[in-house]
């Protein structure tokens, strides 16, 4: 696979020169594959959301270079409308955003201001709301009148209409009802099956949320990448998560507990299912599971 995004030694200081100046990011390097689905994770202030603020450009580092599909976009030729077509940015509570009369409009917003025929604008509406699972009965209604989960699903679509190469959701579940947050995990993961060829990168705080949906995960750490890798490499190394604040999911957690006690389980298990089907080849008589 080739990389969609390549970072190189990316800093960023806010305030610089200051006397409140913060160094938000430290020499970070980082690749991250065409179709991968990499989940973001850190502590508060670890850096996550200034990263992400890189990838399409609203905050030029203070150093280093960012290179999305080989384009240099942190160059003084760089075209920034074109790169923020190519990296959609959904952000934290993107239902705030929303301000249309109606849910097509909304999702027309962005593709109506490009220029787009009427027909095309029309076409793109409709793919959006496909890829996330809005009805199309739900066009024509206020988007206010809507659920949470909804709401935020349109405001995803006014992001796809774009037709982003790259998707990035900044906790796309923060806030939700749990049955909303299911329902937009649901779709975010339907989404990015349907849609192979598209990078989506998501943070999130929940380590059940990324055990359940997420290919690959990258940890942050005071700035710097801590880790970067298969989700079942990142949460074997609970204990050193541990130690920069943050927990694996319960259940791994309860294996490496099962592990120390002698009972045969692979470390590398981080969903309830896998879980079961271990215990359920241990009852069969398999040595290790």
């Amino acid at each position: 696979m080739k990389s969609i995004i390549k970072v190189e030694n990316l800093s960023y200081i806010y305030q610089e020169g200051m006397p409140f100046e913060k160094h938000a990011l430290h020499n970070v390097d980082l690749e991250i594959e065409e179709g991968d689905f990499a989940a973001l994770i850190g502590h508060t202030g670890s850096g996550k959301s200034t990263l992400i603020q890189h990838f399409n450009a609203l905050v030029k580092p203070t150093s280093g270079k960012i290179y999305i599909y080989g384009v240099d976009i942190t160059s003084t030729k760089a075209d920034l409308k074109q790169i923020r077509r190519m990296v959609g940015l959904v952000f934290q509570y993107p239902e705030h955003q929303l301000f249309e009369e109606t849910v097509y409009k909304d999702i027309a917003f962005g593709p109506m201001n490009i220029g787009f025929s009427e027909s095309e604008v029309k076409d793109r509406v409709y793919e959006a709301i496909r890829l996330v699972g809005i009805g199309e009965d739900k066009l024509e209604k206020s988007p206010f009148e809507l659920s949470g989960g909804q709401k935020r699903r349109v405001a995803i679509a006014g992001v796809l209409a774009m037709k982003p190469r790259v998707l990035i959701l900044d906790e796309p579940t923060a806030g939700l009802d749990p049955a909303g947050r299911d329902d937009i995990l649901s779709s975010i993961r339907a989404l990015h099956e349907a849609e192979k060829d598209m990078t989506v990168i998501f943070v999130s705080h929940s380590m059940e949320d990324v055990a359940k949906i997420a290919k690959s995960v990258i940890v942050m750490n005071d700035g710097r990448v801590f880790a970067h890798g298969s989700v079942a490499e990142v949460f074997s190394r609970g204990r050193e998560l541990s130690k920069i604040g943050l927990n694996v999911p319960q259940i791994t957690q309860l294996v490496l507990r099962l592990r120390e006690l002698g009972v045969p389980l692979s470390e590398d298990i981080y969903t309830v299912d896998a879980a079961v089907e271990a215990v359920k080849a241990i009852i069969r008589g398999d040595r290790h599971a």
